[in-house]
């Protein structure tokens, strides 16, 4: 399909949708949903159907079962800054809501005035004066009402625009909508704060394991260095095998200033989401013992019930139904508006008888305000709405299918990641008994010193292997969460408001 093409074929959906534009109903559109998960099981590298019997609750962390990072989700609950500008926005869309709300209702108006006027002894009642009064009295006349006087008036007007057109009605479904869509935003927030905290958390606590390992193989190399250092100084051995440990203790040593750094960033990192002062973590995120990581089999359901979780679907549909609803606003403007009126008072330039009925002032009647010509101006604002739509339609749909391509994705990547941590929990276990041997032989003299470094090195790095890669099963395991829409209940229809 060339350019010209796809243009034509975006154009016709944007219609199709545009079409419906001022109907009383809204329909989402329809985009085809896959049948079902599928991803790679060990050993036939083949696609299968993903059964899982674990189901995420919308506290989806407590897969985890971590304490801490329990406790930590609360505080972001109540402190963090990104959720309080989501809250606030959302109270914004309800406050606009009834703002817009507002307009079914009648106004009513209260007025009340004290004004000392004089009016002009040539102005516009002057030529009044001389047309009906003699000549010679006109000038005295005129005078005589020019002399300044105290006018009182008071009471109040009622108006009311019946919503003949349904611009109100379109205007109020635009505002619902543009609640859904905070609500929806607020959600997505609130997921992305806690997917960004427990993946920061989770990173700490890599770092600190790395710390920690590197620590331990620094002790252990430093052990060792003595025992060949006695044995060189009974020259059983050169100092070619102490220059060797001692440049294996260096490379060790110069891994933790990095690693440090590395830990003081994610607590930092940590505090930013919770709205946490710098540092005053540190205590809190102090180094614990962390077991092996929980590799769940997740129940995801079908592929549409799972794209109805998602935040960002959910907020991303609500626009395009404001957007839809706008148009009926704009098609409205087109028409002529009514508005029903009166207003009843008192009007007096004597203070005593302000209050008499005599002094009772009253209109009542229907005002039209009718579009004639504006130079194309609400033509090209309907247009213009229609243009939104279809906007708000493709953007819909490139969400929904992002959205399954996360899912797919963070699957594809969660089930690699176990696959890979299990081989690695192998070659540790290979790597540790090659280096007990290593380390036997050369203490017997059957081996030189090369044979037993080399397996020190792979068995070093078999642990951070897989410390690293623990810290990755739990981040892939965050990343299929919060594409999942992290256990989010599918919102109920709106109620109406």
């Amino acid at each position: 399909m060339n350019l010209t093409s796809r243009f034509v074929s975006l154009a016709l959906l944007g219609s199709s949708l545009a079409g419906c534009a001022v109907g009383p109903d809204y329909e989402a559109p329809k985009t085809q949903a896959p049948a079902s998960w599928q991803a790679a099981h060990a050993g036939d590298g083949q696609l299968h159907p993903v059964e899982g019997t674990t189901r995420l609750s919308e506290d989806w962390w407590t897969l985890f079962n971590d304490p801490v990072l329990n406790n930590l989700q609360r505080r972001a609950d109540k402190a963090s800054p990104d959720l309080k500008t989501a809250v606030l926005r959302f109270a914004q869309s309800r406050m606009q809501r009834q703002m817009v709300a507002a307009q079914r209702g009648v106004d009513v108006n209260a007025s009340a005035a004290v004004n000392r006027q004089r009016l002009s002894e040539n102005g516009s009642n002057a030529l009044m004066i001389q047309r009906i009064a003699p000549t010679g009295d006109s000038d005295q006349i005129a005078k005589v009402l020019a002399e300044p006087f105290t006018l009182y008036q008071a009471g109040f007007d009622a108006s009311w625009e019946p919503d003949l057109w349904g611009r109100i009605r379109r205007s109020i479904e635009a505002a619902d909508a543009s609640v859904d869509a905070q609500q929806a935003m607020f959600e997505e927030t609130r997921l992305g704060v806690s997917a960004e905290l427990a993946r920061s958390y989770f990173e700490l606590r890599g770092v600190q394991q790395q710390i920690a390992v590197a620590r331990q193989d620094i002790a252990a190399t430093e052990e060792s260095m003595q025992l060949i250092q006695v044995r060189a100084d009974g020259g059983l051995v050169d100092d070619f095998d102490v220059e060797r440990q001692r440049g294996q203790l260096a490379e060790l040593r110069s891994s933790l200033p990095q690693l440090q750094a590395s830990e003081s960033a994610a607590i930092n990192q940590i505090g930013v989401l919770i709205g946490a002062e710098p540092g005053s973590l540190r205590e809190d995120l102090k180094p614990v013992a962390q077991s092996a990581p929980q590799t769940p089999d997740l129940s995801l359901g079908l592929p549409s019930e799972v794209a109805r979780r998602r935040p960002d679907i959910r907020a991303a549909e609500a626009q395009l139904h404001a957007a839809t609803a706008n148009i009926g606003v704009a098609v409205a403007d087109l028409y002529p508006t009514i508005r029903l009126g009166a207003n009843f008072g008192y009007e007096s330039v004597e203070d005593s008888k302000f209050g008499d009925w005599g002094s009772r002032t009253w209109t009542v009647g229907p005002s039209l305000s009718l579009p004639i010509f504006d130079n194309g101006r609400r033509r090209s604002q309907v247009n213009l709405r229609k243009l939104e739509q279809q906007e708000a339609a493709v953007s819909y749909q490139q969400t929904v299918l992002k959205a399954w391509q996360e899912v797919d994705d963070a699957l594809s990547h969660y089930g690699a990641e176990r696959q890979r941590n299990q081989r690695l929990q192998e070659k540790l276990h290979s790597s540790d008994i090659a280096y007990g041997m290593a380390k036997a032989r050369y203490a017997g003299g059957m081996t030189d010193f090369l044979v037993e470094l080399d397996a020190q090195r792979a068995y070093l790095q078999s642990r951070r292997d897989v410390v690293d890669s623990d810290t990755q099963l739990r981040l892939t395991l965050i990343a299929l969460c919060k594409a999942l829409g992290g256990g989010t209940p599918a919102p109920e229809a709106s109620a109406s408001r």
